[in-house]
């Protein structure tokens, strides 16, 4: 049986050590390179066309694709060049940065539930629900008791949405210290790129080791079978977008979509179509319509 994307880049069992995964690994890539992105693309258009097509007639169902990784692992470049070459209709964009003074007053999934996609949508969290348990392991605002009740209540919370017809999608964008350290130094050098950068950046990428640990604790506690993880190569660029792209492809497919058909006698409605009278064109005017004239 063939290999699929699912296969290559689920988490693999037992105590997670991001140590083990190549960053600059490329399983099962495409060979055909732009060929291959761009027949992809048109796929992953007519099958969201499906799901969006089968949200408006009463379907429950919908995909949420989850983007984790490293400040540069390319969140934002998956959501432009996989998410972005489909419709623009069916698709629901959420970026979740730190929480205002309105979410805090919430429980930590208050926000996130917010955003969640519609029946027929393909929702994309650029960063998540993970960054709550992410950020106050690195920062130690949370004791360790308290980041297992949001483990907790992150797989619960992603049960509940599963069994109500959410799909989940996870991916760690995996890249290298070394990768992270030129994709900054390109936003130095870039006055384009420039308005991306923060100091604040420097500052959290010496925490890079906490950060390993942290995502590492996530991966390992936060993979279900209803919602696993899934780790994805991301020092190519290219090969991140592809094998998104393929993850989504995979997923959709797997759904067995249709175009709905509903119950009408289509006969009978291009009878009448095709056999209406023609309208006055917009403007035309009767003799004896009233105007002017003694």
């Amino acid at each position: 049986m063939k290999q699929t994307m699912h296969d290559a880049l689920v988490l693999r069992p037992g105590p997670v050590v991001l140590a083990g995964y190549e960053t600059s690994s490329k399983p099962l890539a495409d060979v055909r390179g732009d060929k291959g992105q761009l027949e992809q693309s048109q796929v992953l258009t007519e099958l969201q066309s499906m799901l969006y097509a089968e949200g408006a007639h009463g379907s429950r169902r919908r995909v949420l694709l989850v983007l984790q990784g490293m400040d540069t692992s390319g969140k934002g470049g998956v959501t432009n060049h996989v998410v972005g070459s489909v419709q623009p209709i069916g698709v629901q964009y959420a970026a979740f940065k730190k929480p205002t003074e309105e979410e805090l007053a919430h429980d930590f999934l208050w926000r996130v539930r917010q955003r969640l996609p519609g029946p027929g949508v393909i929702g994309v969290f650029d960063r998540s629900h993970y960054e709550d348990v992410l950020v106050p392991r690195v920062h130690r605002t949370l004791t360790d008791a308290e980041l297992e009740l949001r483990y907790a209540a992150i797989n619960e919370f992603e049960r509940e949405i599963t069994a109500a017809g959410t799909t989940v999608v996870k991916c760690f964008l995996h890249i290298s210290y070394e990768t992270q350290r030129e994709r900054l130094l390109a936003r130095v050098d870039d006055p384009r790129k420039r308005w991306k950068f923060d100091e604040a950046d420097l500052a959290e990428r010496a925490l890079w080791s906490h950060y390993t640990l942290a995502y590492e604790a996530v991966l390992e506690r936060c993979h279900t079978d209803v919602a696993p993880w899934f780790v994805v190569p991301a020092d190519s660029k290219k090969y991140r977008n592809w094998a998104v792209g393929q993850l989504l492809r995979e997923t959709l497919e797997a759904m067995d979509l249709h175009y709905p058909q509903p119950a009408l006698d289509w006969n009978e409605i291009r009878e009448l179509l095709t056999s209406e009278a023609p309208r006055p064109s917009v403007g035309t005017q009767e003799q004896g319509d009233g105007q002017g004239g003694e």
